[in-house]
């Protein structure tokens, strides 16, 4: 009979239950449709909801279509060939398989990238502190296409992300690049997830 690691047993409040939510749908916006009627859209959604999905984004099928071909080969690996890329307390980017909600570990792989390569940030917590330290990006060797595919998936997605930063700020009154200076120097990182089967669902969450 298969077992499972304790780390990753939820206590009994938190483990999956099935239950029926009763609630409207869930805003879908499709950015493909005249500026004006999107920022409607999003204004409201932001209002009512605080958060929404949008189709006809942009970001091309055939790119997303590749991204999760490549992530699948990657988080197929045998463990030993993952962990070369794994994250440690010098760099908080790559493989990692042990990350913890609530003091429970969840059930999940991710791969951590920055979308700009190399980034700074600062070297301590310390408010007066003004040194600065770098962090790169570290790829695996396999799958080849991998380091390309998510730089150009990133690339995309920062596009889309300044797109839907002026559609915001449009919706607030404002000019729709008011906002963009705030992030000149922002340090987003993406995030690939993979959530294995689980042999015993009822007990484990992949969550994050």
């Amino acid at each position: 009979m298969a077992e499972i690691d304790p780390a990753f047993i939820q206590p009994p409040e938190y483990r999956p239950k099935p239950k029926v939510i009763e609630t409207d749908e869930i805003p879908v916006i499709d950015l493909s449709k005249d500026t004006k009627e999107v920022v409607l859209e999003i204004g409201e959604a932001c209002k009512t909801w605080g958060f929404f999905q949008v189709i006809n984004h942009g970001v091309p099928l055939e790119l997303l279509s590749r991204i999760k071909k490549t992530s699948k080969e990657f988080f197929d690996l045998p463990m030993e060939e993952k962990k070369l890329a794994k994250r440690d307390e010098v760099n908080p980017l790559g493989y990692h398989d042990s990350e913890h909600t609530k003091n429970v570990r969840d059930w999940k792989e991710v791969f951590d990238f920055l979308a700009k390569d190399p980034t700074f940030v600062p070297a301590s917590h310390e408010p007066d502190d003004t040194q600065l330290r770098t962090i790169r990006n570290q790829w695996p060797a396999h799958p080849p296409e991998f380091r390309d595919v998510c730089e150009e998936y990133a690339g995309e997605v920062e596009k889309l992300a300044y797109k839907m930063l002026e559609l915001i700020s449009l919706s607030l009154g404002l000019p729709g690049d008011r906002l963009h200076g705030y992030f000149k120097d922002q340090i987003s990182f993406l995030r690939v997830n993979h959530y294995p089967a689980c042999p015993f669902p009822e007990l484990a969450l992949g969550v994050g």
